[in-house]
Order: C-alpha cells, then sequence, then structure tokens
C-alpha cells in the first residue's frame, strides 16, 4: 500500500521531509526510513533531511507531529456535535464519529500504517514515546469533554472505550481481517450509536 509526496504548492520543505517519511513508513516499513531514504524520494539534495532532522529521534519526531496533522484534517475533533448542543444529541455524535472514521478507513489507510509503525517504535524509544502520547491528547481529550457533555458518570473510561473501539475497528479494516470489507458510513453509525448507548443509558436499563 503506497502514499505518495506531491508538490503540493506553498508546502515547506520541512512538510515535504515529514511526509516523505510517512510515504516511506508507509511503503517500506521502519528499516526504510533514512535520512538518505528521504533525500532520495523527495528530490532534495543530499543532507537536506540531516540539516532539518539532525538525529533518527528528530525525524521520527517530525513524522509523528505530522502524522497528528493529517489525522486532525481527515478525524477533525473539533467538528463533532456537542450532546445537548445539537438537535440530534447523541445520534449527531454518532454521524459526525462515524464520518470521520470512514473517511479515514477510505481515503488514507496508509496514514494507519504510519501510526503503527511508529506506536511499535515508541514502545522502544521512551522519548519517543512521550512525544507520540502527546500529539495523540488532541484527539483524547475531545472525547472526555463529549462524553462529560453526554452526562456519563464516568466520561475518561467512557473516552477508553471509545477509542478502543475507534482504534480496533481502524486496524482491523487498516491491516486485519477486515481490508477488503471496509464498512459503510451507515455500519459504522450504528455501532458507536449502539456504543454509545450502552455507555450513557441509565443504570439498570
Amino acid at each position: 500500500m503506497a502514499t505518495r509526496t506531491d508538490g503540493t504548492p506553498g508546502r515547506s520543505r520541512a512538510d515535504l521531509i515529514a511526509d516523505t517519511a510517512l510515504t516511506l513508513l508507509a511503503e517500506r516499513g521502519m528499516r526504510g526510513l533514512t535520512h538518505r531514504a528521504v533525500d532520495e524520494h523527495a528530490g532534495l539534495p543530499q543532507g537536506s533531511t540531516s540539516n532539518h532532522a539532525r538525529t533518527r529521534q528528530a525525524l521520527l519526531e517530525a513524522a509523528v507531529r505530522r502524522l497528528a496533522e493529517q489525522e486532525a484534517r481527515l478525524l477533525t475533533p473539533g467538528e463533532l456535535p456537542r450532546p445537548g448542543s445539537a438537535p440530534g444529541g447523541s445520534e449527531d455524535v454518532a454521524a459526525g464519529l462515524a464520518r470521520a472514521l470512514h473517511r479515514y478507513l477510505t481515503g488514507h489507510p496508509e496514514y494507519l500504517i504510519c501510526r503503527y509503525e511508529l506506536a511499535l517504535e515508541s514502545t522502544r524509544r521512551p522519548e519517543l514515546r512521550a512525544f507520540f502520547d502527546a500529539a495523540g491528547r488532541q484527539f483524547r481529550e475531545p472525547l472526555v469533554a463529549l462524553m462529560t457533555a453526554a452526562g456519563s458518570a464516568e466520561p475518561e473510561r467512557h473516552a477508553l472505550t471509545l477509542v478502543a473501539w475507534a482504534e480496533g475497528m481502524m486496524f482491523s479494516c487498516a491491516v486485519g481481517s477486515y481490508t477488503t470489507s471496509v464498512p459503510t458510513e451507515a455500519e459504522l453509525r450504528t455501532g458507536i450509536a449502539e456504543l454509545l448507548h450502552g455507555m450513557l443509558a441509565p443504570r439498570g436499563c
């Protein structure tokens, strides 16, 4: 599965390097990501990537940062309605989450490959783990706020459940046994609605 480095007008050299690092991660894995390979793949003069990111750690951090930016563009946590502020309540939340998740799964599954490569590498590099976790908070914190606004008695735990469900769905569809049968947006919406109902229903119901 390949991603590509395009000639997006106005893109900085830093973004080009980071985008190319993601391309190499998706196409060749962690071993294929080197400073020289980035230069060659991006068509940059030799040494350009080293000048921007002098160490492998710095190059990996650049990739994590760029991945977080691209995921924010696709998953757009800021567009989710807050329960109580939208006519459809939790139904609108399920629809928003399903739309974002389907957009990611069908539009840029290569970013998921990058995420798994970087997540595994972070288990061996404590300094990258801290950086990786910090980047991920942009998605976790809005979900905690979402569950709090929805009336969850345990918003942190419920947010974790929601994240785990979404992560499991992404893994199954990107590298698991459902790579050729990604759920439709409607199917994702139904699954999320069922999950929200189970978490937010009054106790004893």
